[in-house]
């Protein structure tokens, strides 16, 4: 699809509200047991940028984004401030956040991920949108040199190597990340009367498959 590899102005999404939503199909039996499936092997996230607004300032550069991204053609980058980092909020990215992968002794690129785990279940989430300067990588816990040992793709997210790392062993990344999204709306309703009595316009964002 078209994209843009532009951040939305992550101050202005630092105040939205929204996260993942998955779908479920459930049919309820006759004797009242649920089927439950998915189509979805990945969560998909939604947010609302015009809780982000807090001047009329802020309203002006969302409206200059909105324009140059023609509504809803042309996808863009997303700060998720409540999910950016391949470690903990409060932490510092380092090289063994997360395991992405084993060595088998042939691959050379890894797509980078990010795993959610609670109890015995988990998700293994594909990082697309890496954000430039902050991935840093490691194999059996020792952190290889960028443009040495490895190089990322910011686009796609995929990291390759130099040469195939070992059989079996680990291979670990840290970084920061972006969603790749689009305006889920081709109209944006301002009042200038409205935003000073408090209310804001309803911006949504919805997350695309790139």
């Amino acid at each position: 699809m078209a994209f843009h590899d532009v951040r939305f102005p992550a101050n202005l999404s630092f105040g939205s509200v929204g996260g993942p939503e998955r779908r479920t199909d459930v049919v309820t039996l006759a004797n009242g047991f649920e089927e439950r499936n998915t189509p979805w092997a990945h969560s998909r996230r939604r947010y609302d940028a015009g809780l982000g607004m807090r001047s009329l300032d802020d309203i002006e550069t969302l409206i200059a984004f909105f324009e140059a991204r023609q509504g809803q053609m042309f996808g863009f980058r997303w700060k998720d401030w409540s999910d950016f980092k391949s470690c903990a909020a409060s932490a510092a990215v380092a090289y063994d956040d997360q395991e992405i992968a084993k060595g088998d002794g042939e691959t050379l690129t890894y797509q980078l991920n990010k795993l959610y785990a609670s109890g015995t279940a988990s998700y293994r989430r594909p990082i697309i949108k890496p954000v430039f300067g902050t991935v840093v990588v490691g194999t059996g816990g020792v952190e290889l040199q960028e443009g040495i040992h490895w190089t990322v793709d910011i686009n796609t997210g995929l990291i390759t190597f130099d040469s195939p790392p070992e059989e079996d062993i680990p291979i670990t990344a840290g970084f920061e990340f972006d969603v790749p999204v689009r305006f889920d709306t081709d109209r944006i309703a301002t009042s200038v009367a409205s935003f000073q009595a408090g209310e804001v316009p309803n911006v949504p964002i919805v997350e695309v498959r790139v």
